[in-house]
């Protein structure tokens, strides 16, 4: 992963965005400002790798694959394989598909440099989703759930987890060798108009709970000034980091 020296490295755009054209119009705009671009499921299925040989040309900044693959262990694993002729950084797998899904993955990356990043509970999902919808144990939290998880990815070899920030400083606790990539960041606690995230945090908490980097897709791009608001979060990043004045 980036250099977590630099405050700038750890915030990642999410280029959620149903065109071509409009990512790369994020990517030029946010070149310099950020340091990776996340990929979505809806816009790799509708641009196809040409979206990622995009988001190459037009910027120095790593590129983060969202596909939260869950299948079978031996086409998770062919997958990641296919995935290798293209410059990803970081993919996501899905925990709720086993420890074994999860080190095919890990494998069909090997020591090409590709990062498999275990996905633990999205952040759009409440305590009565993953009771009653998902039939989880009324006992169970979510936070149970996620630290869980968290334990299955470090046994398969996953360099880290996609968790929120409601349980990063658990997760941070229980396992530091992986790292920590915690989306639904929100500038304010009240989240944004026509949120459908339910497990969100500002930039400052998240940090100082222990995130390592910070998934950003609305609050930059619905911004009057993305740049600006990229930059902002960015400094905030550098004033929660331990040892900051």
């Amino acid at each position: 992963m980036t250099d977590l020296e630099d405050p700038k490295s750890r915030l990642i755009f999410a280029l959620d965005v149903p065109s071509l054209d409009e990512a790369v119009y994020f990517v030029q705009k946010l070149d310099g400002s950020v340091g990776m671009f996340k990929v979505g499921l809806e816009l790799f299925i509708k641009e196809g790798p040409a979206v990622l040989a995009a988001v190459k040309d037009n910027s120095d900044a790593e590129i983060f694959l969202d596909l939260k693959l869950h299948d079978i262990s031996i086409t998770v694993e062919r997958s990641v394989k296919s995935l290798l002729k293209y410059p990803v950084r970081l993919l996501t797998v899905h925990c709720s598909g086993g420890e074994t899904m999860l080190q095919s993955a890990v494998n069909g990356a090997g020591d090409s440099g590709l990062q498999i990043l275990g996905v633990t509970v999205l952040t759009n999902l409440g305590p009565d989703d993953h009771r009653e919808a998902l039939g989880y144990r009324k006992d169970l939290t979510l936070q149970d759930l996620a630290i869980a998880r968290a334990g299955m990815a470090e046994k398969a070899g996953c360099a880290g987890v996609i968790c929120s920030g409601l349980e990063v400083a658990a997760i941070r606790k229980n396992f530091k060798s992986l790292k920590t990539v915690v989306p639904g960041i929100r500038l304010l606690e009240s989240g944004v108009s026509g949120d459908d995230q339910k497990r969100v945090i500002t930039p400052k908490q998240a940090i100082e709970s222990g995130a390592d980097y910070l998934v950003v897709g609305r609050p930059i791009r619905d911004a009057a000034d993305p740049q600006a608001a990229a930059q902002q979060i960015v400094r905030e990043i550098s004033e929660a980091l331990p040892g900051a004045k």
